[in-house]
């Protein structure tokens, strides 16, 4: 046998066996990579889903927390990990699309090493203000802030956060400047609006839903396309003529990139299946989350977008962060 027949029996037989091993796939437990501490929702949504991922395979799915630098260290442990199909994890709005154009160095290429297969859950952002506030709707807010330019405020959890951003977004929609004050962590953010020591913050439905009930919140405006089930009568940003484009805090399926096709289908349709369960249905709307059925490449399409309009709003006002 010469050369070349020799390369197209190897070449024969790496491919056949590759498909052989997605067909037999999964033979043994799946790790799942949680880029955040245990017992937050991260955790809640993927405890969720994996049970039922879990049965429907025949394998657990065993969760890893890997948690640190706002995602992308548990992101980046799923980048390096070998697409065999037994490493995914969960990939969030902020390591795969904001992160990767507001730091100039990154563990992991998003488009190289990564493959986003499928969306959990959403979560609209939603502005509050304290319910002591004089601002009673959106546009409240943004007539006083377009009367007394830099007179108002907003908190977010940090430089290049989606609070940030978000705001960023409608200051410019709006032709105003709400000014940026950056806290530590909601921990410390929420209870600064509370006190009425900020004026007003963009935060995700889950986080903001017990506050706003108890009395202590008030919602002005939801970031999604259309109206939210738990909150019919605040209006969207868009209806307000605030926002362009939704903005979503989303939990997502990933994988190391070359995982082959095969083993990404099974996982899409093993996830998308749990999705629909009544128990996962119940959890997503007592949480304040949505499910968005999309196709991988759909997804794949969206985040592409979602990065290029992050890139547009750090460069334009030049938001520099270090690691």
């Amino acid at each position: 046998m010469n050369g070349w027949m020799r390369w197209l029996a190897v070449a024969f037989m790496i491919c056949t066996a590759g498909a052989a091993s997605a067909q037999d796939w999964p033979s043994r437990p799946i790790r799942f990579v949680v880029p955040w501490p245990p017992g937050g929702l991260n955790d809640t949504i993927a405890r969720a889903f994996n049970d039922r991922v879990g049965q429907a395979l025949g394998q657990p799915v065993v969760l890893d927390f890997k948690p640190g630098a706002a995602g992308r260290i548990g992101v980046s442990d799923v980048a390096r990990s070998a697409p065999d199909g037994y490493t995914v994890g969960m990939g969030n709005l902020g390591p795969l699309t904001i992160h990767p154009v507001l730091y100039k160095q990154m563990p992991y290429d998003v488009k190289k090493d990564l493959l986003p297969i499928a969306m959990f859950a959403a979560s609209p952002l939603v502005l509050v203000v304290p319910v002591t506030s004089q601002f009673k709707s959106a546009r409240d807010l943004v007539e006083a802030a377009r009367a007394k330019p830099g007179a108002y405020n907003f908190a977010s959890v940090g430089l290049g956060s989606p609070a940030h951003l978000t705001f960023e977004l409608v200051n410019a929609k709006a032709g105003i400047q709400i000014v940026h004050v950056p806290y530590k962590g909601t921990n410390e953010a929420l209870p600064a609006v509370i006190a009425g020591d900020v004026h007003a913050t963009f935060d995700t439905l889950s986080s903001l839903q017990p506050f706003i009930k108890a009395g202590k919140l008030r919602p002005l405006a939801v970031t999604t396309a259309e109206r939210v089930a738990q909150f019919p009568e605040v209006p969207t940003l868009k209806e307000l003529g605030l926002l362009d484009d939704p903005v979503l805090s989303w939990y997502a399926l990933i994988a190391p990139a070359r995982t082959p096709a095969a083993i990404v289908a099974k996982l899409y349709k093993a996830y998308g299946d749990a999705a629909q369960t009544p128990e996962i249905q119940k959890l997503l709307a007592a949480q304040g989350l949505i499910y968005l059925p999309m196709s991988s490449a759909e997804f794949q399409a969206g985040i592409d977008k979602e990065t290029a309009r992050w890139g547009r709003i750090i460069q334009d006002h030049r938001i520099e962060v270090t690691p």
